[in-house]
């Protein structure tokens, strides 16, 4: 049973986290805890209000924080690589707690019963403007870090239209990007169009060949003297401040998604680019503070924030990472704050600032975890919401299965949820191995609830959903889980592309996160126990390939076929790989009952 509004206030109290940006004269002190969580005292003159990575989420969800994420080299044992019972210390969070649920995996599914869903733009849009409102008018931004467009049935059918419509409601004035680029270019320019706020993204680029290409002369935001796609960055005046807002979209979208959807774009890092902005900025429009709005992920954005100086804070998404407190970076001019904060619509980031002359000289921030169950829904959102899904809903409300364990997908090798998606592909594609994405996005699912078509296509519903059957050679297999797990774990972040690790059935292997590409992976072998041998064929089901588009049928009619025919669905074996020198790496925990060395 949840609990209610009255029983929540009495039991929850939230940290607070302060420290010095650049040019502070004074370190900021934590502030005491509130009665109630969304209580939040006013401070300083601009408020940042920050969302990201919520997947098209519009319905409040459970989600579960991962129970791995592991850190190696210079990320090991620091944040965001911290779960479980090392978060909790690391933040001084009281395990048990409300707060607790909210940031750890920890005693998910009975601490989910009590407390409820997360999320939901309604909950949201209350909780925004209730914090805008005690600001005060022109005193707040409210900030979108991307991947807003994607993640649901009715986001895919829509071609992320509903999302649009739902961010102008929420009063959305800046936003970067990266799922959103899975549409086709035309539909990506056709909903900045319709999107009421700015689209801010320094790292796009025009192809050359394309610069001359007759879809880009109308759209306003291409810059063909600098070959920006889209606006670099905007400057608001917010609290009587000169703000400027940088844009950073994710790098690697044309590799970890299908560069066909977006031919005629360029990504990359560019932090060179970024450097020369941050100085132009500062040296033509005089802003009083500097934002980047980042789609990078974590471990990026701490090394950017090392490297380019003269940011004051960098507002990060990408890696799901809900993280309680900011890190505070030095760099050759300074100190810049970065955060993360989470997503599937579960939190909101509140940075307040003290902005005069010219300076930050305190801040404030705390991430709120967004309860359904404590925040009334905002009604003409709700109504919004209840007819952009009313035409879906026949679809999304078929129950295919009920759950016999707790089914998510958060995790750096496995979740429960991708172990039923990649069981079924064998299955169905009658396989040997199955592979599945490591894609962070996906909502959880609680023992004893029905799985419903909704849920298949909170785990399945990209632009690219076909699958495919073939015989792959073993040297391959190992080739695809090398090159992914260096993805996860290169030395240098820029090389890190932010996702999980490929999700796989019928095949067990050990992995050694420490050593280099071509090294991870050994013992591969067949659920049987069968060694997996370089020279010999299997036959290996998957989907979601980023080249050449594949054959088969949509994922999401895979796993419902499936699903109609087991009735109820458990997790008889969970393929995670045997970890090698992680035995005491502070990012793992409750790893499946395998034996870590």
């Amino acid at each position: 049973m949840s609990i209610t509004r009255r029983q929540f206030v009495q039991l929850m109290g939230i940290a607070g986290a302060a420290g010095m940006l650049p040019g502070c004269q004074q370190g900021g002190q934590a502030n005491a805890a509130p009665s109630d969580l969304y209580e939040i005292p006013k401070f300083g003159n601009v408020s940042l209000l920050h969302f990201t990575d919520s997947h098209a989420q519009l319905k409040p969800v459970y989600f579960r924080e991962p129970n791995i994420n592991l850190g190696v080299n210079q990320a090991y044992g620091r944040a965001p690589h911290l779960v479980g019972d090392k978060l909790l210390a690391h933040f001084d969070i009281k395990p048990g707690s409300l707060e607790a649920h909210a940031f750890s995996y920890l005693n998910f599914g009975e601490a989910a019963e009590k407390y409820g869903k997360v999320g939901g733009f309604a909950h949201l849009s209350t909780l925004v403007k209730g914090i805008r409102e005690s600001r005060g008018d022109g005193n707040s931004l409210l900030l979108d870090g991307g991947d807003t467009w994607q993640g649901s049935g009715t986001s895919l059918w829509t071609r992320g239209k509903d999302m649009v419509g739902a961010c102008n409601k929420l009063g959305v004035d800046i936003m970067t990007g990266h799922w959103e680029f899975t549409y086709r270019d035309e539909e990506v320019l056709d909903n900045i169009k319709d999107f009421e706020g700015e689209f801010v993204a320094q790292n796009v680029r025009v192809d050359e060949m394309a610069m001359f290409d007759y879809r880009f002369e109308d759209f306003p935001d291409y810059n063909e003297d600098s070959g920006h796609a889209f606006k670099p960055y905007t400057i608001r005046n917010v609290g009587g401040a000169k703000v400027a807002v940088i844009g950073q979209a994710f790098p690697y979208t044309p590799i970890a998604n299908p560069s066909r959807f977006m031919p005629d774009w360029t990504f990359g890092i560019r932090d060179d680019a970024m450097q020369s902005l941050v100085d132009n900025i500062r040296a033509n429009d005089k802003p009083d503070l500097v934002v980047v709005l980042s789609h990078n992920g974590m471990d990026v954005d701490l090394k950017m924030a090392s490297v380019v100086s003269g940011i004051d804070a960098i507002l990060g998404g990408h890696t799901h990472d809900g993280m309680p407190a900011p890190s505070i970076v030095k760099n050759p001019g300074g100190k810049t704050l970065v955060t993360n904060a989470g997503s599937n619509g579960k939190f909101l980031g509140v940075l307040d600032l003290d902005v005069r002359g010219g300076k930050v000289r305190d801040f404030r921030y705390r991430l709120l975890p967004v309860f359904s169950n404590m925040l009334d829904p905002d009604r003409e959102m709700e109504a919004y919401i209840d007819e952009v899904r009313a035409p879906y809903m026949e679809t999304l409300s078929e129950e295919l299965a009920v759950a016999e364990d707790l089914l998510y997908r958060r995790g750096n090798f496995n979740g429960t949820f991708d172990q039923i998606i990649c069981d079924a592909q064998r299955a169905v594609g009658d396989a040997q191995i199955a592979l599945s994405p490591g894609f962070r996005w996906g909502t959880t699912v609680l023992p004893g609830q029905a799985i419903t078509m909704e849920h298949i296509m909170d785990q399945t519903g990209t632009t690219y959903p076909e699958t495919y059957v073939r015989e792959m050679s073993g040297a391959d297999i190992k080739l695809i889980l090398e090159d992914v797990l260096d993805n996860l774990f290169n030395e240098d972040p820029y090389y890190q592309q932010g996702g999980d690790m490929v999700r796989v059935s019928g095949l067990d292997y050990t992995c050694n996160p420490t050593a280099t590409i071509g090294k991870r992976v050994s013992d591969m072998q067949l659920d049987d126990g069968t060694k997996v041998e370089a020279d010999k064929q299997y036959k290996v089901a998957g989907w979601a390939t980023v080249g050449s588009q594949s054959p088969g049928a949509p994922i999401w009619e895979v796993v419902a076929e499936y699903l109609r025919d087991q009735k109820t669905v458990g997790v008889g074996k969970l393929n995670t790989p045997k970890l090698k020198n992680v035995a005491n790496n502070p990012g793992i925990a409750d790893y499946a009952g395998k034996t870590l060395s």
